[in-house]
Order: C-alpha cells, then structure tokens, then sequence
C-alpha cells in the first residue's frame, strides 16, 4: 500500500477533529451573533474601545482602520495597524468592543516586547513553507525510500504545530489584557462583560481546534512510517 493511498485511510484520525472545529466555528459565530444584538450602555464603538485600550498603555503609534469582510479582524505589526472589519469598526456592541480590546491587546503585546509574541513572528516564514510542503515532502520520501525527504518534511511540518502551540498563549494572553482593560475601566459592565468574555472565550477555542488539527496530521504521519517501517 503507497503512502498517498495510506495517508487518506488514515483520515480517521481527523474525524474527531473535525468535529471539534466545526463546533468552534459555530460557537463563535453564534456568540458574536448574539452578542452583536447588544448594544454598550457607554455607546463606544469597537475603534472607539480600541483606540482607548492603547491610550491606557502608553501607545501613540499605532492606527486603527476599517477593513473588509466579517470576523477578519487582525493586528499587523509591521504596519502597527489594528484593521478592524465593518461589523466591529463601527459597531457599539458588546461583541465588538471585545473583538476590538483583542486585537488592540496584540498590539500591547508588540508594544511591550513580548516573548511568545516575538517567537511566533520568527517561526512564520517556516510555518508558511511547513504548510505547503511538510506534508508532500514526508509522503514522497516514503514512497521513495528517502530518510532525507521524510524527515525534513516531518520537520517542516512540526513547525506548523510549533506555531500553533505558540498562538495559544498569544491569544489567550490577548484576551486575558483585553478583559482586564474591559472591567477595570468599565467599558463594559455586568451581563455586557459576559457577552465579551464569551465571544473571546469562543474564539480562543478556534485556535485550540487548528493546534489539534495540526498534532492529528503529524499522528497521520507517524502512524504511515510506522507501517511502512514493519514492513
């Protein structure tokens, strides 16, 4: 049995996985649904929660701007800009003002030189190729019998798996900065706080679910040359 052939039989492995994602995804969907309905008694918008969450910690470099799309929210650090999509830029809602302290939360982290922040911005470049080719490159060495390709492929794709083991702290850290500015300064106060802590909460477990999408797909990996070394 070929390794290709070998790998899809072995797609067992991501059922579970897959399942876990897609309750991820509809989780958040459903929070910031729910939580997009309302409304902040402050009246801040998401730019407005963002903009003042870097004020409290000192920081004047960074932009705010509105971008397309919907949860394509982001923080780029080489533009130092928080890109905000229509939905939470301009919206007055609690899951916007959470989904904005977030991302404003990454650039405290930027701002601040934090670690796991700086080591997943170095393993990147590795991740991106890892992604591309970690799998192929795995496969072919062994239909080839090369140690060569199929140990740099499993090394190649290891780094996809480093990179998501390090977002969790990042995330998690992000959302931990974004709630403690919430509460401490009341942008959002009592059920409107839960709302925020929810949306984040739900989003945090996405990328739990690509962690554990990643791990699934090294275990493929191992369970074919494993296989393939009995026999």
């Amino acid at each position: 049995m070929g390794p290709y052939f070998a790998y899809y039989l072995t797609g067992y492995v991501m059922i579970p996985v897959f399942i876990f994602a897609l309750y991820c995804q509809l989780k958040v969907k459903s929070s910031f649904s729910k939580y997009s309905k309302m409304v902040s008694r402050r009246g801040m918008t998401g730019a407005d929660a963002a903009y003042k969450l870097l004020q409290l910690n000192g920081i004047t470099d960074v932009k705010i701007k509105r971008i397309g799309g919907t949860l394509t929210d982001y923080y780029d650090p080489r533009a130092k800009e928080i890109c905000l999509s229509a939905d939470v830029f301009d919206s007055r809602s609690v899951a916007a003002i959470g989904v904005a302290c977030h991302e404003a939360g990454h650039a405290c982290q930027h701002a601040q030189g934090y670690a796991p922040l700086k080591l997943r911005n170095f393993v990147i470049p590795v991740t991106q190729i890892g992604s591309y080719l970690g799998v192929p490159l795995a496969l072919i060495g062994m239909f080839l019998y090369s140690d060569t390709l199929i140990y740099a492929g499993l090394i190649l794709y290891s780094a996809v798996a480093l990179f998501q083991l390090i977002t969790l702290p990042v995330e998690f850290n992000a959302s931990r900065r974004a709630l403690q500015t919430i509460e401490s300064n009341a942008f959002l106060e009592g059920e409107e706080y839960s709302g925020a802590k929810k949306v984040l909460t739900a989003a945090a477990l996405t990328y739990v679910a690509a962690l554990a999408s990643a791990l699934a797909t090294l275990l493929r990996l191992f369970l074919i040359l494993g296989r393939g070394n009995r026999r």
